[in-house]
This record gives structure tokens, C-alpha cells and sequence, in this order.
């Protein structure tokens, strides 16, 4: 398993997922593929319900491990957004960790990562 070196990288690319969250709360969102850091630098659950709040979660996986808690069951109103992580609070996923996430209902939520890819090969 490989950690890249951040200070010697020979590319940045600025990528984004979105996903409707299912009921499963440990629905994959987004994995570090191998060789590769990923800078998470927001994560954005907006609930797509206009007339029910939605509970949410998100979770970060380390490789072999359980998922911990970003967001534990945080009721987001209708027709609105939680911030989970913004560009003050960024962090860093190693290669085979991932973020998960779920809510209360399904195709009620959906949730969108920013983060930038960043390879040293």
C-alpha cells in the first residue's frame, strides 16, 4: 500500500461524486484508488424532499476497518443542505479508504464530494 508523497506530485486533478443516498448506511460514495491521496475538501448533503427532514450519515472506512463516523443520523430539513466537511476541515483519504454515507429514506438525500486526486507516479 503506497502513501504518495505530496510534496513530489506529478498531478492534481479537481474531481466531484454525487449520489442519492439509499437506506444502507454504508453505501460506498467514494474510494482512494491505488497509488493515490485524495483531498477531501467538502461534502455537501442536500436533502431533495420538499416536505420531510432526512436523517444522514457519513462514515470513513479505513482499509480493513469500521466505518467512523463523519456525521452520525443529523436531521437535515426539507429543501435543504448540510455541510459535513468544507475547505477548513479538509482531510486526507489513503489509498483503500472510502466514505459511506445514508439517510432515513431513500432518494430523499443526495451528496456530493469535492476532493482533489493527487499522484506522485
Amino acid at each position: 500500500m503506497a502513501n504518495p508523497n505530496i510534496v513530489n506530485v506529478t498531478s492534481i486533478l479537481g474531481k466531484s461524486v454525487q449520489a442519492a443516498l439509499t437506506t444502507t448506511l454504508t453505501t460506498e460514495i467514494l474510494a482512494c484508488p491505488s497509488d493515490k491521496v485524495l483531498k477531501i475538501n467538502t461534502i455537501i448533503i442536500a436533502n431533495i424532499d420538499g416536505s420531510s427532514a432526512v436523517d444522514c450519515s457519513v462514515f470513513i472506512t479505513k482499509s480493513g476497518g469500521s466505518p467512523i463516523a463523519l456525521a452520525s443520523t443529523i436531521s437535515v430539513p426539507a429543501d435543504a443542505s448540510l455541510t459535513v466537511i468544507d475547505k477548513n476541515t479538509s482531510f486526507y483519504l489513503q489509498e483503500s479508504d472510502n466514505i459511506e454515507a445514508g439517510a432515513s429514506a431513500n432518494s430523499d438525500a443526495v451528496i456530493t464530494i469535492s476532493y482533489e486526486e493527487i499522484d506522485d507516479a
